[in-house]
């Protein structure tokens, strides 16, 4: 046995071609790049334009305070309903919960549940007794002067 008849075992063949080593050989003299210049030499390439974007947004400290409201967030922000809209759909007595604002079309969902905030517009005399919804604070004292319970 010689040298020159050891092979080399399967698997170790280089994956990637060395440039610059010739020119019959597919990629001597100019290594693939085009004719002479600005974009033949190295770091001649454009910056994509996503990176540009990222550069000019503003940076703050601490983790997840870059991301921005809305866009990135998970959760949606909920979808305020007044207590006068509530009035005009519900009888006096009935329950408010997120699958009867559904049943009553006050709101509209495609697939989950959506989050739902009544809030203090309007004036009410009605008796509501509200379930599984966010309420803020004027909306639920006004409920409650008007004989209604929040849960």
């Amino acid at each position: 046995m010689r040298l020159h008849h050891i092979k080399r075992p399967i698997g170790l063949k280089r994956s990637y071609r060395r440039v610059g080593r010739g020119q019959s050989s597919g990629r001597g003299k100019q290594s693939g790049r085009g004719g002479k210049g600005q974009t033949a030499r190295a770091g001649a390439k454009m910056r994509p334009e996503w990176r540009d974007i990222i550069k000019k947004l503003p940076k703050r400290r601490g983790f997840g305070k870059n991301r921005r409201r809305g866009v990135f967030t998970l959760r949606p922000q909920p979808i305020a309903i007044s207590l006068s809209r509530l009035v005009s759909v519900f009888e006096s007595g009935s329950d408010v919960t997120p699958a009867s604002l559904l049943k009553h079309h006050v709101v509209y969902s495609r697939s989950t549940m959506p989050r739902v905030k009544i809030i203090g517009n309007g004036v009410i005399k009605k008796k509501l007794l509200v379930k599984g919804v966010a309420v803020s604070a004027q909306a639920k004292m006004a409920i409650e002067k008007a004989g209604g319970s929040v849960e």
